[in-house]
């Protein structure tokens, strides 16, 4: 990095610029929590498409740890807990919702894209746990 950049750099880099980037990356979380809690019925219906049983009980944990989680994410509370989590439930879904190995088509160009995505989003979960596990006491 050339000289005169990075002491621009450094100075943006404010605690709460860190938040808003937290803020970021669990907003697909924080949006579909909510969507799901607001229309719990399309919430049941898509754990009934994706196979998941009892869907009722699945949608309500679904919720709670889109929502739960990135609470934790954001607060800094047991972060590691929560950016674990959505780490190990982004890694699941897309094994779930983005088979594209089983998909020909235009699709399989659309869910092979989705499926790496997701990849990429359940990396940066793994990278906040770390930076978060890793901080001076």
């Amino acid at each position: 990095m050339t000289a005169p950049i990075k002491p621009i750099l450094t100075r943006l880099a404010t605690p709460s610029l860190r938040w808003i980037c937290l803020l970021l990356i669990c907003a697909a979380y924080l949006q579909g929590g909510i969507n799901k809690l607001m229309d719990f019925q399309s919430a049941v219906g898509e754990m009934q498409h994706f196979g998941l049983s009892p869907a009722g009980p699945m949608a309500a944990l679904v919720i709670a740890g889109e929502l739960g989680a990135s609470l934790l994410i954001l607060s800094g509370f047991y972060r590691w807990l929560g950016a674990g989590y959505l780490a190990v439930f982004t890694l699941m879904a897309t094994l779930l919702a983005n088979r594209y190995w089983e998909i020909a088509g235009p699709e399989r160009f659309m869910a092979a894209n989705g499926f790496y995505e997701h990849l990429g989003l359940a990396g940066a979960f793994l990278l906040v746990a770390w930076h978060d596990l890793r901080k001076e006491p």
